[in-house]
């Protein structure tokens, strides 16, 4: 096979002049080519009048003898021989096991670790607190239409069925290093569950909430059709252990289910089973991660400064990155950027709140939205040890409660430069899932986290003429943006009590879907190593 990068073609070009243009640069005939893959398309924006797609392709010759000769004529540092990393298990471990794994968690890295073992005949137990998609969609629906009163401690944006992202954009990106093929094999089990098949190839994937509500079901079953079991309302409360050994669980309604191998892939926001995993010995350390404000501009301006037209048309809602350093040497930086999306209040916890963004596929919504984010480590919470973390996310949560009442907090960002509460919109019209109201959001955050957002802002500006525009609409607090602490894992994937894997964002070995679904397949992996399947 051989891989061609930087293959670049106008937008409007049509699906032959591809395969015309790999002929040319492999100095071959079409007819000679026998396949060609898109391996990743990105947009080159650099000339706005000349929009460019930048592609990477793999190529099979009809005589695959020639393609090493093909390589060597063509003479160019953009063309090689590629062999396909392979996803291969290895062969089953040795060591018996008495009871079916149990995996604790229905997020990304949950749900592909259970479908790692039950394709691989270990039958798992999928334990889930939340709801399955389907009721869970409405239970979120009825939140944003009724408030706190309708917030479902066990079943909302943070919890459920497919974790936090079945209400984000379901950003498929990942920065990890990947050489055995574990991404490409997550984006083709997405794209069997019903998932857009451009995510195979796109620079920037996404399933689109929307869509994930299909994709997600279908996991599930293709999971229990493999001979995994999916139980949901199950709350896991604590550990069994015995002389440093997993020997099962307890459920919250004082169900045993006995395990000696636990697969804990609990999301960014299990507060309370970190709190009883504290108490109960598990190795856990703070960790750094990031908080601010989400913010809303109109899409026709995002669109204009990345790809110099209003309509983006067969491009779709442009999407932008920004990163800064601060004076004080704090990051700043845009995350979960969500083309042509909403604001949606995710809060999981009474009294508390906090946001998130969210887009369809189509992502055909009036404003884009993102997190613009400041760094904050172990010095800046408020107690030492391992849920110091958490502690500062839920004071900064329990503030933006209070000054919304209930509601999402928003600010004009002129008047939160002004330190002035707003009073009426501007020209952005607002696109949220929740009620709002107005708000001094310079109350929210600490001052030395407020000066490095406006800070930063300053720097956005300059790259992005109009990102400061003064009716650029606010909104806090985004808090929920990564794992507050890592539990402590060896090479061997387990911690200091044996039997328990934790993996996955919530262990704080993962940033996204992706990359937490790849951890998870990696947990399964380690226990096909070590243990004989289940008889």
């Amino acid at each position: 096979m051989i891989r061609i990068h930087q293959v670049t073609l106008p937008v409007e070009h049509g699906p032959k002049l591809l395969r015309k243009k790999a002929a040319k640069l492999l100095r071959v005939s079409e007819e000679e080519i026998a396949e060609l893959i898109i391996v990743r398309r990105s947009v080159d924006a650099r000339k706005k009048e000349q929009l460019l797609y930048s592609y990477i392709l793999d190529v099979k010759l009809m005589d695959a003898q020639q393609e090493a000769k093909a390589v060597r004529r063509a003479n160019s540092v953009n063309i090689r021989v590629e062999r396909e990393a392979l996803h291969c298990f290895l062969p089953f471990g040795s060591e018996p096991l008495r009871e079916r794994p149990v995996i604790i968690g229905a997020g990304p890295a949950g749900l592909f670790a259970a479908l790692s073992l039950a394709e691989n005949g270990y039958r798992p137990l999928l334990l889930e607190q939340g709801e399955p998609v389907e009721a869970r969609v409405k239970r979120v629906e009825a939140f944003w239409n009724g408030g706190e009163k309708n917030l479902d401690l066990h079943s909302n944006v943070q919890f459920g069925e497919g974790g936090a992202g079945t209400f984000s954009d379901g950003k498929l990106n990942t920065m990890i290093k990947d050489p055995t093929g574990r991404g490409k094999c997550v984006l083709r089990v997405f794209v069997e569950a019903g998932a857009d098949s451009s995510i195979l190839w796109d620079a920037k994937p996404h399933i689109g909430t929307d869509a994930l509500r299909t994709v997600i079901p279908n996991l599930r079953a293709r999971i229990r059709n493999a001979g995994g079991e999916v139980r949901f309302g199950a709350c896991v409360r604590e550990l069994l252990l015995e002389d440093g050994n997993v020997q099962g669980v307890v459920l919250a309604d004082k169900t045993v289910i006995s395990t000696q191998t636990v697969i804990l892939a609990v999301g960014h926001s299990a507060r309370e089973l970190f709190a009883v995993l504290k108490r109960q010995g598990v190795s856990m350390e703070p960790k750094a991660f990031a908080v601010g404000l989400r913010i809303q501009h109109p899409q026709t301006q995002i669109n204009l400064q990345q790809y110099g037209r209003k309509d983006a048309g067969a491009l779709g809602a442009a999407p932008y990155k920004v990163t800064a350093k601060t004076e004080g040497g704090r990051g700043v930086y845009s995350f979960c950027m969500c083309p042509g999306g909403f604001v949606v209040n995710a809060s999981s916890e009474s009294g508390r709140l906090t946001v998130n963004g969210m887009s369809h596929f189509n992502r055909a919504a009036k404003n884009a939205n993102s997190a613009i984010i400041v760094t904050v480590t172990p010095k800046d919470f408020p107690e030492p040890g391992p849920l110091g973390g958490v502690e500062f996310q839920r004071r900064l949560e329990e503030k933006a409660f209070s000054l919304g009442d209930g509601r999402i907090p928003i600010q004009l960002y002129g008047d939160f430069a002004a330190h002035t509460r707003s009073s009426a919109f501007g020209d952005v019209e607002p696109q949220f899932c929740g009620g709002y109201a107005f708000a001094d959001l310079r109350e929210l955050m600490p001052k030395e986290l407020n000066r490095a957002f406006l800070e930063g802002m300053g720097q956005f500006a300059r790259a992005l003429p109009g990102f400061d525009r003064p009716d650029a609409i606010l909104a806090g607090i985004e808090s929920r943006t990564s794992s507050p602490l890592r539990i402590v894992r060896n090479e061997r994937m387990e911690s200091n009590i044996r039997g328990l894997f934790p993996c996955g964002e919530g262990a704080g070995y993962a940033g996204g879907i992706t990359s937490a679904a790849i951890d998870g397949i990696k947990t399964a992996e380690e226990i096909i190593r070590r243990f004989a399947p289940v008889g």
